[in-house]
């Protein structure tokens, strides 16, 4: 797997941000209320989720060493489910905009941390360092423009993403099991250790957008002893997920 180096991941960051920013500008009113490739959440809810991490990832980064940490959202997930529901009501101008400034924040913090920063314990998953927070940014930047269903979509995720999702998602393969990923015209990926082993074959992007539990664009093809067989169990998405680098 490609190691992205501190320049390289912040890069990436960035760039994604400038993603949704412009696909997000695109909502309007009517389209605000349209589904998401979320089930049960439109694209209101999409921006509001952003809204809300945004500004929980935000404080994680600027209050990063910190002797206690704050937990990521204040009242758990609870409330953090309430607060999407409650945020996603308003006039789809003030949700853009507000969750606009919140994205101008986390630009804002991301540009500021320095080399030495990297390593700090955050209140992320209970103590993850500021560089596993990054990675979890760039998961949500990305998954959540293209769950917009707005001219952006899977086929739009690069190739260093896609193998940051196989390694950062490897825990989603049931215990037992092994699942091998073969990306057409690049290296085969094993995922597991289990003695049960699946093949599975499509695009890079499909492999990638079949592991964080989005419909694939174009077909992922799964074999068992040698056999055509249906697309295998995926655990849910963990707190945990497995260390990025």
């Amino acid at each position: 797997m490609t190691e992205l180096t501190q320049s390289e991941l912040t890069a990436k960051l960035l760039a994604a941000l400038g993603t949704l920013r412009r696909v997000m500008a695109a909502v309007d009113e009517v389209g605000s209320k349209a589904p998401s490739v979320l089930p049960g959440w439109d694209r209101a809810h999409v921006i509001a989720h952003i809204d809300g991490f945004s500004r929980a990832a935000t404080r994680q980064l600027d209050t990063a060493g910190a002797e206690e940490p704050f937990e990521m959202y204040d009242g758990g997930m609870d409330r953090r489910h309430d607060e999407i529901e409650l945020t996603s009501m308003m006039r789809i101008e003030a949700l853009v905009q507000r969750t606009s400034e919140a994205l101008n924040a986390l630009e804002t913090s991301i540009e500021g941390i320095r080399t030495e920063d990297w390593t700090l314990s955050t209140g992320f998953r209970g103590n993850g360092t500021v560089e596993d927070l990054l990675y979890a940014i760039w998961r949500e930047l990305v998954i959540h423009t293209s769950d917009l269903a707005l001219g952006y979509s899977v086929s739009d995720w690069d190739p260093e993403f896609c193998e940051h999702l196989f390694v950062a998602l490897e825990t989603r393969v049931p215990a037992g099991l092994r699942y091998i990923l073969q990306p057409h015209g690049s290296q085969r990926i094993i995922l597991g250790d289990g003695d049960d082993a699946t093949v599975l074959s499509g695009t890079a992007f499909d492999l990638a957008a079949w592991l964080a539990g989005r419909e694939p664009l174009g077909p992922v093809q799964a074999t068992s002893g040698g056999d055509g067989s249906a697309l295998p169990a995926l655990e849910p998405w963990f707190v945990k997920f497995k260390r990025e680098r």
